[in-house]
Order: C-alpha cells, then sequence, then structure tokens
C-alpha cells in the first residue's frame, strides 16, 4: 500500500477488540497513527482524553452507537471528521464519510483519502 498524503491520527472503534486490533494494524501500515477503543464507553474515553483528525466507527459496534457516537464526535470537536463503517447506504448529518456493509479495507481507505483536511480554522 502507499502512503498517505497526508498523516492522520485516528481513533478506530469496535466492540470486538480482536477486529479492532486488526483493522488498527491495516491502518498503520497504511501510514496512520491509530489508536483503538472497544465499545461505547471506551470511545467516549478516548474521546475526552485525546485529539483524533478521524474517528472511525466499526462494524461490530451496535447500530445505536454508530447512530449517536457521531453526535459525541461533532459535539467534543466539529472538526473531526467521523467515517462509519457498515451503513447501508444511510447517511447521518454527522457522518463524514461512510461504508456499506461487505467493504474491505481498501473501500475504507480510499473513503479517508478522500476526507477533506482539517484546518487550523476548524480547530486542528
Amino acid at each position: 500500500m502507499t502512503q498517505p498524503a497526508r498523516s492522520l491520527k485516528v481513533l478506530y472503534g469496535e466492540q470486538d477488540e480482536e477486529l479492532a486490533r486488526s483493522q488498527a494494524a491495516l491502518l498503520a501500515n497504511a501510514g496512520y497513527a491509530v489508536e483503538t477503543a472497544i465499545g461505547r464507553r471506551g470511545l467516549q474515553d478516548a474521546l475526552g482524553h485525546g485529539s483524533f483528525d478521524l474517528v472511525i466507527l466499526g462494524g461490530t459496534l451496535t447500530r445505536d452507537d454508530r447512530h449517536h457516537l457521531p453526535y459525541v464526535v461533532k459535539k467534543i470537536s466539529a472538526a473531526t471528521r467521523v467515517l462509519v463503517m457498515h451503513t447501508d447506504g444511510a447517511r447521518h448529518p454527522y457522518v463524514d464519510a461512510n461504508t456499506d456493509t461487505g467493504a474491505g479495507m481498501e473501500e475504507m481507505l480510499r473513503k479517508i483519502s478522500a476526507l477533506p483536511a482539517r484546518t487550523a480554522a476548524a480547530g486542528a
């Protein structure tokens, strides 16, 4: 895989710890700085203690978590981008990118690379 044009600090959340580790490793291999969080509480704790360019809400999180956590992310930092996996076309007003069920890592990387960069004016 090629290195990203810009390095992003990514928070990757899943309910399944093993999946979170494996996906985070793939993102790190693609050149991103990745921190993982397990479950809704883990994501909320990480968001309260760190600053991220991108939050990825993985497919093993509950549908409710994938719906409500974008609000939490944007409340903490409107400039932080949110990518939600396994949405099957649903579009959430606080979500910057999404993938459908069954989309692989390449699709996720394409979505990430298409996101606009955070700007200093936006709170980076």
